[in-house]
């Protein structure tokens, strides 16, 4: 690894952009929270390319900063609530919006002038596809570039030891003095006292030279320089068991990860070239293969675990939040395939969207409808089902209908696909880039197609069916029930294939029920049901809500396990590496056992089903690279710890842990094999979590990886940790061995 000539003419070129030259320099801009929250700022763009540091105007006050890589898009003009309410104000062409990942607010801006405007957009959006189109070589390059920057403090290019000494600190590094100056002295190689571009190179790369990936190397390598094409074929072999077209497929990893042309031309690997393969994207514990859609998108609807989200509305607490159409485009940038709108009646005959009876605020229908319409299919075309939970008169449900249809067009599905009752679901291949309704559907879908209710204004339904969700989500809501008995006619009309009904048993169900229908439970009812009857539970179309642990309800074969996505935790981990395959459609297949009618399946019992076959997991935790520090005392260092946690049927829930290593979150070694027994591996996730151990209080969490067994792919493999929120917080690391054999 090297600072590159590369990287410093990418960061000349960049400097050379007018765009960028102005935000260097600096500008004032309005930080815009509320109609009445509008304060100016001081905002430029450090030297690095890479931080944004802004303050206030008043002298002394402490400043903040942020990185670009932080920054997932610019929106221009008033394309947030808050702008929105501001638009009277300021015009468009002054305004844009900074949206972060994660569950981070937005940060939304207003230029003293329209060219300033353009200066910032065009430059962010510069500067993150930069970021976007970076190779691993580069990222590396520019992780260097960034420590030397933290480390100079003096700022003149150059760093002494005790800058050094503050920069190890920073990375998590508890070295003793003796060490840290043997090192420093040895990449001084002008005896200048100081390091300066290259030396700090050769120190950077002393630091971090992969002991456990040199092991490795030096292993399949015939004459330990180098691996070549013979020595990388068997290696992909034997232990990546990677045997289709292993000659090519070396040749294809020499070509795209080895830095030297000479290597390059010599048909072989140097030990940079194998490192920047296995941080890849192909040397990922995350089968690549994986990433794009790959199952079969032809099976009805009800064959699959569908990617939901519950009080989508709200950004923060159920009781007191912030209701926000952003809670919608966040949600539908995650693959979120089921949004729950909360309807009731609002001023000037204009429903709005809340959580009824608490004190969250409250946003407007169409508003959440015009977001829908927008963003419903920009990361995922299969089709989005609208959840509305129905609060309204029905001279506002009629408004709803009105909404519905004039923003979403021909988005909405308004009948069935062709013209006629089927016999089952429709497949989301079929559905592609329509929205469905889930509601409240006076009579049945057999009765809207012929016809029957065509002269009726508004429809009774039944007190059972009209009560169902509101029993199970307001047991006293009493007022709620008589007003809601009525259902606008029009309102009905939009539910095609999702009508909501009144669960009573598995049996009438099983006799009675129609394809279309769908049935709600709290997590209460689906636990005592799954007590009760788990085989029983297995087939049918069913919606949950809350965050609970979803696994249960995935084990039994519930489709809509709606979760708050705004809230981060192991639920929302499980939730996001469930849908991370299949290419984040936000749809996933269930298994075949749970899809076929003959089969029968007890989650509590999986060795009772046909086809029965476990598997033995062995994970070697080897090593951990560049965590995070969690602890903000600045003489605080990591001790990390792995726990791989297993999350399925009842008998495949298990969870096992590494010691803890003293200080050093830098570059820890374990080499611990943790073993695990999995009877149904169709249905598990493997949740690897890196925590501070801590004697005297809980564990401090460092970082995450979640994905289902099956995507796993075996060998010396990297995981790329994520935050709380789910976020890169590259380059940390865990380096693993996986073995997965069947249970002889």
């Amino acid at each position: 690894v090297y600072l590159g000539k590369k990287f410093l003419s990418v960061l000349r070129s960049i400097q050379g952009d007018d765009n960028l030259q102005s935000m260097i320099v600096g500008t004032v801009m309005r930080k815009v929270k509320s109609r009445t929250w509008k304060k100016q700022r001081y905002f430029r763009l450090q030297e690095d390319c890479m931080t944004i540091w802004y303050k206030s105007k008043k002298a002394g006050n402490t400043h903040s900063t942020f990185s670009v890589s932080d920054v997932e898009v610019v929106r221009e003009g008033h394309q947030s609530e808050v702008l929105l309410s501001i638009a009277d104000e300021f015009p468009p062409d002054r305004c844009f919006t900074l949206v972060f990942r994660g569950r981070r607010g937005n940060l939304d801006l207003v230029a003293e002038s329209a060219e300033e405007a353009q200066s910032w957009i065009k430059g962010m959006r510069k500067l993150i596809e930069n970021l976007e189109n970076m190779g691993q070589k580069e990222k590396l390059d520019q992780w260097i570039c960034d420590w030397f920057n933290k480390a100079d403090k003096n700022k003149d290019g150059r760093m002494n030891f005790k800058e050094v000494q503050d920069l190890l600190k920073m990375m998590n590094v508890d070295m003793n003095e003796h060490h840290a100056l043997r090192l420093f002295t040895m990449a001084d190689k002008s005896r200048s006292g100081t390091l300066e571009d290259d030396e700090f190179v050769q120190f950077y790369k002393m630091l971090t030279q992969r002991e456990d990936v040199l092991k490795v190397f030096q292993e399949y390598s015939s004459d330990g320089q180098k691996l070549s094409v013979q020595d990388l074929e068997e290696f992909l072999r034997h232990e990546q068991l990677e045997s289709e077209g292993s000659q090519q497929r070396a040749l294809e990893l020499i070509d795209q990860y080895e830095p030297s042309e000479t290597a390059k031309m010599l048909h072989a690997m140097s030990i940079d070239g194998f490192l920047m393969y296995l941080v890849s994207p192909d040397g990922s514990i995350f089968n690549p293969r994986h990433q794009s859609v790959y199952q079969d998108m032809t099976q009805p609807l009800s064959h699959y675990f569908i990617s939901s989200s519950h009080n989508t509305y709200l950004l923060e607490d159920q009781l007191r939040g912030q209701s926000s159409v952003e809670g919608y485009i966040r949600a539908l940038k995650r693959g979120c395939r089921c949004v729950e709108v909360d309807c009731w009646d609002g001023a000037n005959g204009e429903p709005i969207v809340y959580h009824g009876h608490t004190f969250t605020s409250k946003i407007l229908f169409k508003d959440v409808i015009t977001a829908v319409g927008k963003y419903a299919f920009k990361v995922s075309q299969y089709p989005v089902i609208l959840s509305i939970e129905n609060h309204c008169s029905v001279e506002q449900q009629r408004t709803i209908a009105h909404h519905l249809s004039h923003i979403l067009g021909d988005k909405l599905l308004r009948t069935t696909l062709d013209g006629h009752i089927a016999d089952g679901l429709p497949s989301p291949e079929e559905l592609k880039g329509k929205i469905l309704l889930k509601g409240k559907k006076i009579g049945g879908l057999e009765a809207s197609l012929n016809g029957a209710a065509e002269e009726s204004i508004a429809g009774e339904v039944s007190d059972e069916d009209e009560v169902a969700d509101i029993d199970e989500d307001h047991p006293h809501g009493d007022s709620m029930r008589r007003k809601g008995k009525r259902l606008s006619k029009e309102l009905s009309d939009c539910v095609v294939y999702c009508k909501s009904v009144r669960f009573h048993s598995f049996k009438q169900s099983r006799l009675h029920s129609k394809f279309y229908e769908i049935s709600s439970f709290t997590e209460s009812k689906a636990r005592k049901l799954i007590r009760e009857a788990g085989a029983d539970f297995v087939h049918g179309l069913r919606t949950d809500s809350s965050n609970f642990n979803p696994q249960d309800m995935w084990n039994v074969g519930c489709q809509i396990v709606a979760l708050n996505f705004q809230k981060a935790g192991v639920e929302m981990d499980l939730n996001d590496g469930l849908f991370s395959h299949n290419g984040r459609c936000g749809y996933v297949l269930k298994p075949e056992f749970m899809r076929s009618c003959q089969r029968k399946f007890e989650p509590d019992n999986p060795q009772d089903r046909e086809g029965y076959r476990p598997v033995n997991l062995s994970i070697q935790a080897i090593s951990g690279q560049q965590l995070p520090k969690v602890n903000i005392k600045e003489d605080s260092i990591v001790d990390p710890l792995v726990r791989v946690e297993i999350h399925g049927v009842p008998a495949d829930q298990a969870k096992q842990e590494t010691r803890y290593i003293d200080n050093n979150g830098f570059n820890p070694i374990w080499y611990e094999t943790l073993q695990f027994t999995v009877h149904v591996p169709q249905l598990a996730l493997v949740r690897f979590v890196v925590e501070d151990y801590d004697k005297t209080s809980k564990n401090d969490f460092v970082g995450q990886y979640t994905l289902p067994l099956s995507c796993i792919q075996q060998g010396y493999r990297h995981i790329h940790l994520l935050s709380k929120d789910g976020t890169s917080i590259s380059p940390s690391s865990l380096f693993v061995r996986v073995r997965i054999t069947d249970v002889a």
